[in-house]
């Protein structure tokens, strides 16, 4: 979609890979001019940095090992369960202990390879990630998940540093893409699930 976005408004594309919890500190220090990594679009994240209009939504969801009794909300009482560090998972997480009332250790990691690796060492009981990226590790590794039935988590967006001037031309870069059925045929071409 970088790519895409990157050609249609004929600019070359160079891309960083950074740690996710550092993606809007590099908007705010100038080091990156957008970020394309499937950030949700939240209400504390637009204090900070503006957004494209939403390009994916796919919720969220609960991997655990093979046969694991963990299969609902209530069974993760007393659990340990890991999250991406500065994820959206990682605010709703804290908000199904807080407003769900289930008691479970929250375990904050710099990636998703790491939450895998965690569940198949059996020192986190179960993950919680975007569905897309699970769905993906669940037939890799061999796991069994179950959906979030609570959240209710804004769509995937572009985000920009505040009051840049990229926005409006990706935004009609975005709606072409999704006229044009482009963004379904990246879905499909990736295997990103709604």
């Amino acid at each position: 979609m970088a790519n895409h976005i990157a050609d249609e408004l004929g600019y070359k594309l160079e891309i960083t890979d950074m740690k996710f919890d550092g993606l809007i500190g590099a908007l705010q220090n100038d080091r990156v001019d957008m970020v394309i990594a499937g950030m949700s679009a939240t209400e504390q994240r637009k204090e900070n940095v503006d957004f494209s209009t939403e390009y994916n939504h796919s919720g969220e969801m609960f991997l655990t090992p093979k046969g694991s009794d963990v299969k609902s909300l209530e069974d993760l009482e007393g659990k340990v369960v890991g999250v991406q560090l500065g994820t959206i998972q990682e605010e709703g997480a804290n908000s199904i202990i807080e407003d769900e009332g289930i008691n479970f250790e929250l375990k904050a990691l710099d990636d998703s390879g790491a939450l895998i690796q965690e569940i198949l060492s059996g020192r986190i009981d179960a993950a919680y990630m975007d569905k897309a990226v699970a769905k993906g590790y669940i037939e890799a590794q061999d796991l069994d998940a179950f959906d979030d039935p609570t959240t209710a988590s804004p769509g995937m967006a572009v985000a920009f540093p505040k009051g840049g001037d990229l926005v409006e031309d990706v935004n009609a870069v975005l709606a072409e893409m999704e006229e044009s059925g482009k963004i379904d045929e990246l879905k499909e071409k990736w295997e990103i699930q709604e």
